[in-house]
């Protein structure tokens, strides 16, 4: 009896690894790669990455778990669901503070509902104690568009007397980058770098890296992450006023938020193309965010609706923009009763 169970459970155990492999491998096929070397990172860097992974498949993916097998990273879904063809990211963390030298681990997405499914990827990274960072890397945070920033990191190395940093590589049109040796001796060597954000720098995040070239020559780069944002004095939120498929004759409103980092009073909006359509109140007084209800009158003929406003800011030469769409199908029911001619 106890040969036959052997052989059965041997059975089922063979049966269950089969079902399982198809599953791993289709959800394999969603990442872009299944393993990550980070390479060499001083302690103290701010050390993270991201892998991408998209739902190649009709049906919606549910991440109901992403862990690690060792506390020196930490992961995260930036997304749980996944429709058809959407994509997401895992970032990944290096806790570089606490852990130090070569890492070895795995990050592990399970994948639950109706697919469920396990994904192991190997990650590495060693992280150098004679190199170390303060802080761990360039955070510019919100900055104006306009506006330039500036930020410093120090840069100590114990060990060798003559170590240098022979170079660092800036591939940002946006960042000015200077690098200065404040300090040589008793096996210490002191740098400083200044990297500054342009004030004709673009919108948008900023999300960087910059290589110091040392002269070390089995690992010679080491990363310097550099994240920001350059923001415009007025935003408008959102860019796009979406009203839906509307009846003829039907209102709806729609909230548009637009914000300053200093009150400001909002001269008028302007459309050329849906005079009438559409129509707001604009507040007199000054306020850093105003809050516009958007409302729209659907014509009464069937019609696809698409325009652009112009909103102008009093004292400010640049005009701010965005969208308003909708769809009225169908025609109005209301029809006017004429009188019969004729004799009856």
């Amino acid at each position: 009896m106890s040969r036959m169970f052997a052989l059965l459970l041997g059975g089922l155990m063979l049966f269950f690894s089969a079902e399982r492999l198809p599953a791993q491998e289709w959800a394999e096929k969603m990442f872009d790669k299944l393993s990550h070397d980070l390479g060499v990172v001083a302690k103290g860097a701010d050390t993270k990455y991201r892998l991408s992974l998209t739902n190649k498949y009709l049906e919606p993916m549910h991440i109901t778990n992403v862990s690690t097998s060792c506390g020196c990273f930490a992961a995260r879904a930036l997304k749980d669901v996944l429709q058809s063809r959407e994509s997401t990211e895992i970032e990944v963390t290096v806790d570089t503070r606490r852990f130090q030298h070569q890492r070895d681990a795995s990050i592990t997405v399970s994948f639950g509902g109706q697919f469920p499914a396990q994904v192991r990827m190997p990650i590495r990274v060693y992280i150098r104690t004679d190199v170390v960072m303060t802080p761990g890397g360039v955070e510019f945070g919100s900055v104006p568009k306009g506006q330039s920033a500036e930020r410093r990191i120090n840069i100590a190395y114990a060990g060798r007397q003559n170590w240098s940093i022979k170079e660092v590589v800036n591939k940002n049109s946006n960042l000015d980058v200077k690098l200065a040796e404040r300090g040589r001796g008793n096996g210490r060597v002191d740098y400083d770098l200044s990297v500054t954000l342009k004030p004709d720098a673009a919108l948008g995040e900023i999300a960087d890296q910059l290589q110091l070239v040392t002269d070390d020559a089995s690992n010679p780069y080491l990363p310097v992450a550099v994240t920001g944002r350059v923001e415009a004095e007025y935003t408008v939120n959102p860019d796009v006023l979406a009203f839906g498929t509307l009846a003829p004759g039907e209102k709806k409103t729609i909230n548009l938020v637009v914000r300053g980092r200093k009150p400001f009073v909002i001269d008028k909006i302007e459309s050329d193309k849906t005079v009438g359509v559409f129509q707001v109140r604009l507040p007199p007084e000054a306020k850093s965010v105003h809050v516009l209800p958007i409302t729209i009158t659907a014509p009464s003929e069937a019609a696809s609706l698409d325009d652009t406003f112009t909103i102008l800011i009093a004292g400010n030469g640049e005009a701010l923009v965005f969208r308003a769409t909708g769809k009225v199908t169908g025609s109005s029911t209301t029809q006017v009763k004429t009188p019969t001619t004729g004799l009856q």
